[in-house]
């Protein structure tokens, strides 16, 4: 979704909020949350505090005026009633005959909700400097997590990987071959962003950087005589990430040509951009995901930038045997999340051998 869409969304749903969940949305932009995140938050409430009244627990006539006190009130077996009304809702696709959300929705929905009242909870400060109040019935709530061995999971993604050569291969496609079949009007927008798309391609593959923090990267931010980029990380801290020196190449090439090609100016310091009648701007996450799906999919398999990041993290595991080094390099604060890449890349190995 983009930028501005995005906000536009936000604005409708904080419209409907009480005034505590705007509180706690304004105290959640400083840490920062992304704006995603905080959307999907604000939808996930907008499900909840509709059941709240729906379901007779509120007796408030619009999701704005429901009081704090009822979600200090809230019991375990009302928060259970309400997974329950997730699990055997019927489904809102017309088409669909499907009961219930998925366990990954609840559990996405249990986390919005955990997050506000630690917030109400723990976090915020009243007139008095104490929290709005203390009970957090979401500490009595477990969440059942989708049972799925790391093998299978790796067995999924295993055909939207390109792996070894490939990801030279892929960005060879792109650079010599992916024109042949277009129209000509295709070629002419093909031509304008090649170096552009090129690079970014590039510095996923070669950094394994999330797609928010390529997005968000300025010319300061890139050193290619290191070979280096700096990145905010989620929670806003600051890293330095290595890039695979074979992106070094498609990086200058864009860089060659971003000022003139992009109209940008001294203050247009976002290292992506995008032009739409004269004006340079930053490009969006939806560009870059669009852009990687047309390529990917005209060259093997469509695939995401979080595919791509998975792609380094693959090689890097291969080449070093290390997950700490992996972890390191996505900016995980665990290893937990880099045995996807080692289980794939153990699943690899024993298929060579059949």
């Amino acid at each position: 979704m983009k930028r501005e869409l995005l906000l536009e969304k936000i604005e409708e749903y904080k419209s409907l909020m009480p005034w505590f969940v705007l509180e706690y949305y304004q105290s959640k932009l400083s840490v920062p949350y992304s704006f995603t995140t905080l959307y999907e938050y604000l939808k996930e409430y907008k499900r909840f505090f509709n059941w709240l009244i729906d379901s007779g627990i509120s007796d408030a006539d619009d999701i704005a005026s429901i009081h704090i006190k009822t979600l200090e009130n809230l019991t375990k077996k009302d928060m259970e009633s309400f997974v329950l009304y997730l699990r055997e809702r019927p489904s809102l696709n017309t088409y669909s005959k499907k009961q219930g959300v998925s366990q990954t929705t609840i559990n996405r929905t249990l986390s919005a909700l955990s997050s506000l009242y630690k917030y109400l909870t723990e976090e915020v400060e009243g007139p008095d400097g104490e929290p709005y109040f203390y009970r957090n019935v979401m500490k009595k709530i477990s969440t059942k997590k989708k049972k799925e061995t790391l093998a299978a999971r790796a067995e999924n993604i295993k055909q939207k990987l390109f792996l070894g050569d490939e990801t030279m291969k892929f960005l060879d496609y792109v650079e010599n071959e992916y024109e042949v079949k277009l129209s000509n009007r295709a070629k002419s927008s093909f031509y304008k962003n090649k170096e552009r798309d090129l690079a970014i391609i590039a510095l996923l593959l070669s950094s394994g950087v999330r797609l928010s923090e390529a997005v968000n990267l300025d010319l300061k931010d890139i050193n290619l005589k290191m070979m280096v980029i700096d990145v905010t990380r989620k929670g806003g801290q600051r890293d330095s990430v290595n890039m695979a020196s074979f992106a070094r190449p498609y990086l200058e090439n864009y860089l060659s040509i971003r000022n003139k090609r992009y109209k940008a100016e001294k203050q247009d310091v976002a290292l992506f951009l995008t032009e739409y009648r004269g004006v340079p701007n930053r490009i969006d996450a939806s560009s870059i995901e669009k852009m990687v799906a047309k390529y990917s999919q005209d060259f093997k398999i469509r695939v995401t930038p979080h595919k791509l990041r998975h792609t380094l993290a693959t090689r890097l595991y291969d080449a070093t045997k290390s997950q700490v080094l992996v972890s390191h390099q996505l900016g995980h604060a665990s290893t937990q999340v880099t045995d996807l890449s080692v289980s794939y890349t153990h699943l690899r190995a024993h298929e060579t051998t059949l």
